[in-house]
């Protein structure tokens, strides 16, 4: 898929990041993970993003990604597939490479492995991924890798095929700053954990869309309200939000980690056999697990009524 196609698939629509699953040994379980990415596929995200943050991307050996990327792949029918990429420079492009060949239409450069680094070092850094691969690349503003108006300015300039930006950082103005600097230049996208808590502040700041992890579970939940944010349905909005989005992160603020766990728990709970989370991240207690369920369960009875 051309970078500019990709692009326009990436603002089109609400977004997300399927849960990587695994069997009881921890290995990659292809068939359940392409049943799921089927499913979510019948819901209109126009994106789907393979190995990405909730997908555990960080918890994945490289050797399995581009074998995740190519099942989304093939269970995806005509929904675009972006895969996870990161770690220090030589690593990421290893990744790119591989998942570019394996069919992705697209790649998300993740923050960089452990250490901080200056502007000049992510400049390098972004442009040495980017020149590695035909495909549209978008960043992925968080933790260590917090890149500059400038810094994306003179990247916008010298690598055609960086097509997205998007913000985990909650600095609304910031990234209001690089809208208003880059301009339509970049496709942006919201990436806070329950990006649905943050998604009108950041339709404020000129962010087309953002990616859900809630889809992954409640996928006709997480359309409604991207449907009423965009239509400005905001009484909708706030029903949802007391309803579901705000008693889901008490849930998800009770451990860490859990901004994986309990959305790896829902699709669970959902009838998927998606398995545990890899170390270092821990499960939901059994406690935990029931309250997430009846919250889901809830919301079902709360559409059928």
């Amino acid at each position: 898929m051309h970078p500019y196609e990709i692009r326009s698939r990436l603002g089109s629509g609400l977004l997300s990041f399927p849960v990587t699953h695994f069997d009881a040994s921890g290995a990659f379980a292809c068939d359940s993970y392409q049943e799921h990415v089927d499913w979510l596929s019948l819901f209109g995200a126009p994106v789907l993003f393979a190995a990405g943050g909730t997908g555990e991307f960080f918890s994945l050996a490289p050797s399995e990604i581009p074998q995740i990327v190519r099942a989304a792949k093939d269970a995806a029918g005509d929904t675009a597939i972006v895969s996870g990429c990161g770690y220090g420079t030589e690593v990421a492009v290893e990744i790119a490479r591989s998942v570019e060949k394996a069919g992705a239409d697209g790649i998300l450069l993740l923050p960089h492995y452990l250490i901080e680094a200056p502007q000049e070092g992510l400049y390098a850094h972004v442009k040495r991924v980017c020149q590695s691969v035909g495909v549209g690349v978008m960043v992925y503003n968080r933790d260590n890798f917090v890149l500059k108006p400038d810094t994306l300015a003179r990247l916008c300039d010298e690598c055609p095929n960086l097509i997205g930006f998007k913000d985990g950082t909650g600095d609304i103005g910031l990234v209001r700053q690089i809208t208003a600097k880059i301009g339509d230049r970049l496709t942006y996208l919201g990436g806070m954990p329950t990006a649905e808590l943050f998604a009108e502040a950041y339709l404020g700041a000129g962010f087309t869309t953002y990616s859900s992890a809630v889809f992954n579970f409640v996928p006709a939940l997480a359309t409604e309200f991207y449907k009423a944010l965009r239509a400005g349905e905001r009484s909708v909005c706030e029903r949802l939000l007391n309803e579901f989005f705000y008693p889901f992160m008490e849930i998800r603020n009770r451990g860490k980690g859990y901004a994986v766990s309990a959305v790896k728990a829902g699709v669970r709970l959902r009838g998927f056999a998606a398995g545990k989370v890899r170390s270092p991240l821990c499960e939901l207690t059994a406690e935990e697990e029931a309250m997430l369920d009846k919250l889901i369960n809830g919301v079902a009875e709360a559409k059928a009524a």
